[in-house]
């Protein structure tokens, strides 16, 4: 690996990705749209000037002197260090980091000596998205259970060692595939001892490793298109690996969904473009990003050499966890962008409805719609839900109501006058066919929460500093946004998540409450640690309260802490006040809440520690590498470099999280 190969760190590579918007029809909304929602929700009279909101003053929503908390633990503070920190009367248990044994031959970790073979074996990079599903299968067990993580991205600067030296071609090559291992995503059996504690359960039958090389095929309208098809498979139906899972989803019937989110940045040969028969579609996703250089070692990641390789990447992955030997689908219904996230909901009538956000800058919200019923008695049947349905995109209005918008080929102007030839087509380019349709250009969808108990559903809209004043809309009311705001939406029709209607309003437009230039709106009460910027993941415990996690980014000097995660209101005199939980340690983000059904376990996942930011703090000022980090959670020795891990918190009296 000579110089010349090397991109930028992959966290530094994520934030200017995220930072360019590639949507070229957005469209400008003036203040006056603003102006009306802003007013329905009393929040205050924002002085307008001709084409652009002025700032918003950070008062409440409402007065919250005698309300009641859903919450009663104490919340820690606002900062930034090397380690982790919870709420007091709470452990936060290290369950499982990087290179931590998954199959029960793998070896222990050795970071000096790291190969392939080891790292498909063992537990990956990145550990974003959790999900858990109670054994035995079908149960609600809260103590023994199935845990599913997704694996993001490698963070190479801190994961090899003297990563900065010249590589000859076979050494590169073998960074290359110990990357590719450490992509995709673990199941780990889990069990609570005696002591109340969560262990990885050794030699599970249920234990596998999905990486950026393993067997998957497509399902739905786009699979078997000419579209899909490259060298090695003729039918367009095969694929190898996954890349990029950020968020995700459990279904109503026990699979675990893996979403494709940043998979742009895989591909090399930007120049292949200029006469690529995909350029149209490419361009608009920035396929061609050059993060990595794997496409000099395999012809698929080269947009010369496998022009529609590409087309395989952006779908939302289905697993069944509960046969290891299982093939995993790439379910084309869904539609190809950059996926944050696929949380799903039953609806009243039985259709399942998958809530999903495009994570760039003036991209869009979508949700999906089964044509079929789940049938809590017939599994197999449930399995072919999200390949027979319909793929919605979100219109918001300055009243307060939101269109969903069907992407379907045929109607309006997805025709073959715009270049859509099938529904397989609008699949593969979702992005191109909701921009035709109008949809309403966000501040970067990330997570998108369904609450079963309310029937609420929660958009987390992380930032964009790339908005201009004459380009606020509704959702969206901050020029210059770089702490981002969390939408609330009720579904139309009495609460019929199939509905083509819905209503929408603010939960929280987040930021410091005590710097008037930030435009932030919190609840009167909120205390001096409860704001935070750029809300990212969510989850609701099975009470249905709120609880959001946050990605800054190297942003969080703005903030003045690293990320975390905070308990959110959302009812009552005290909606759109938070409580600070928990903090990850420098250079982390704080990914993947999931509950157990009793409520009684937080699992999280850490992500690059040490990466984000560091050159700003104190005392470190440079960035990390393998032999100098900013920390070395969370083994804290000179023998380990910083690991992702997964983090399993709960209350020291046995207690339920957030009491």
């Amino acid at each position: 690996m000579t110089q010349q190969d090397r991109t930028l760190p992959k966290s530094a590579a994520y934030e200017l990705s995220e930072d360019t918007p590639s949507n070229p029809s957005i469209r400008h909304t003036l203040g006056d749209v603003v102006a009306a929602r802003l007013g329905r929700r009393d929040f205050v009279k924002a002085a307008l000037a001709t084409t652009a909101m002025a700032a918003l003053a950070p008062t409440a929503f409402r007065a919250a002197e005698a309300a009641a908390p859903s919450f009663s633990f104490t919340e820690i503070e606002h900062g930034v260090d090397q380690t982790h920190h919870v709420a007091p009367g709470y452990d936060a248990d290290v369950l499982i980091r990087w290179g931590d044994p998954v199959a029960g031959d793998a070896p222990a970790f050795d970071p000096m000596n790291q190969t392939t073979d080891a790292q498909a074996r063992q537990f990956g990079y990145n550990n974003d998205y959790i999900g858990f599903v109670g054994l035995p299968f079908g149960s609600d067990n809260p103590d023994h259970g199935l845990l599913c993580v997704n694996h993001e991205y490698t963070s190479a600067e801190v994961m090899f060692p003297n990563y900065d030296t010249d590589r000859t071609p076979d050494e590169a090559r073998k960074i290359v595939d110990i990357e590719m291992a450490a992509h995709g995503g673990s199941v780990i059996e889990i069990r609570k001892d005696a002591a109340g504690k969560w262990q990885v359960m050794p030699n599970s039958k249920y234990a596998r490793r999905i990486t950026a090389k393993s067997p998957m095929t497509l399902s739905g309208p786009a699979a078997g298109h000419d579209r899909l098809k490259t060298s090695y498979d003729a039918t367009g139906r095969i694929c190898y690996g996954t890349l990029n899972n950020c968020a995700g989803g459990i279904t109503p019937w026990g699979t675990y969904l893996m979403a494709e989110e940043n998979f742009h940045g895989y591909f090399r040969n930007k120049d292949a473009l200029e006469n690529h028969p995909e350029k149209i579609n490419y361009e608009r996703y920035g396929v061609g990003g050059e993060w990595y250089i794997w496409g000099q070692f395999e012809d698929r990641f080269d947009l010369g050499k496998e022009p529609n390789e590409a087309n395989k990447f952006g779908w939302v992955v289905e697993v069944d966890i509960t046969d290891p030997s299982s093939t995993p689908v790439k379910r084309t219904a869904l539609g190809r962008f950059k996926h944050e996230g696929a949380e799903s909901i039953v609806n009243r009538d039985g259709r399942v409805v998958v809530y999903m956000g495009d994570d760039q800058r003036f991209d869009y919200l979508y949700k999906y719609v089964s044509n079929g019923r789940f049938d809590p008695n017939n599994r197999r049947a449930n399995m072919t839900l999200l390949d027979d349905g319909t793929l919605f995109v979100a219109k918001f209005n300055d009243d307060g109501t939101l269109d969903w918008l069907p992407l379907v080929y045929g109607s309006g102007p997805l025709t073959d006058a715009n270049g859509f030839s099938s529904q397989a087509d609008v699949m593969i380019e979702t992005r191109r066919a909701a921009d035709l349709l109008e949809a309403t250009p966000m501040d970067r969808p990330e997570d998108v929460q369904p609450n079963t108990v309310t029937n609420k559903v929660y958009v987390q809209l992380t930032n964009n500093s790339k908005r201009e004043p004459d380009q606020i809309n509704g959702p969206n009311p901050r020029a210059k946004n770089s702490f981002g705001q969390i939408v609330e939406i009720t579904p139309g029709d009495g609460d019929d998540h199939g509905s083509a209607a819905s209503t929408w309003d603010f939960l929280v437009i987040c930021g410091d409450p005590n710097d008037p230039a930030s435009g932030a709106k919190w609840n009167a009460a909120i205390s001096a640690n409860g704001w935070f910027g750029s809300p990212d993941n969510a989850a609701t415990d099975y009470q249905g309260r709120l609880w959001i996690t946050t990605d800054q980014g190297s942003n969080w000097p703005k903030t003045g802490t690293a990320d975390g995660i905070w308990a959110m209101e959302t009812e009552g005199d005290l909606r759109g006040a938070g409580r600070m939980f928990f903090r990850v340690p420098v250079g982390a983000e704080m990914c993947g809440p999931r509950f157990t059904p009793d409520d009684k376990t937080l699992f999280v996942a850490v992500q690059h520690p040490a990466t984000d930011g560091v050159e700003d703090f104190p005392g470190f000022e440079r960035e990390s590498t393998f032999e100098d980090p900013a920390t070395r959670w969370p083994d804290f020795s000179d023998a380990m470099p910083p690991r992702p891990s997964v983090v399993a918190i709960t209350k020291k009296d046995g207690g339920t999280i957030g009491s």
